[in-house]
């Protein structure tokens, strides 16, 4: 749907957007922004586990870019990450998965309302840095695969796919 998707081999079922194109305002009030990224960036689903239902969300956040003028610019992701961040505080299931392409690392202040609540799972049980992005020479981990009520056991950067990022996998137990 949109920029993102998920294929599962277990069933799921109560899949729904996710609105991210949220401004948080200082008082905590929202209103949708950011005409730019009018088309779905963000889903949650549920997947049926033998080990009971696992709230999975899947999101490709904005861009990190860089202006000669004014410097990098993080507006939009950043408000993407807030209200992905509020979406998850929200969910009422103790078993999450967030996968995407977060478009920052985790280090990034910008991502504390997810970081405060999912754990990484390559930090938690990678093989070595699992740089993503650019494809063709990584240096940083963009793509992230983040957990809460599960428990990494492994996680790593796939092969080159032709994207100009390296996707990411990781091996979850209850």
């Amino acid at each position: 749907k949109g920029t993102v998707g998920l294929w599962s081999k277990l069933p799921l079922s109560d899949t729904q957007p996710v609105d991210i194109k949220q401004d948080v305002g200082p008082l905590g009030d929202t209103k949708p922004v950011d005409i730019k990224m009018a088309y779905n960036r963000a889903l949650r689903t549920t997947a049926a586990t033998d080990q009971g239902p696992l709230a999975v969300y899947v999101a490709h956040l904005g861009s990190a870019r860089v202006n000669a003028r004014a410097g990098f610019w993080t507006d939009s992701r950043d408000r993407n990450a807030q209200a992905l961040g509020k979406a998850i505080a929200a969910e009422q299931n103790e078993r999450v998965v967030l996968l995407g392409d977060l478009n920052g690392t985790m280090d990034d202040r910008a991502f504390a309302d997810i970081t405060s609540q999912l754990r990484s799972a390559q930090d938690a049980a990678g093989d070595g840095f699992g740089f993503t992005w650019p494809a063709k020479f990584p240096v940083v981990r963009i793509d992230q695969i983040l957990v809460r009520g599960v428990k990494p056991e492994s996680s790593w950067s796939l092969p080159a796919t032709g994207s100009d990022h390296l996707p990411v996998a990781a091996e979850i137990s209850w």
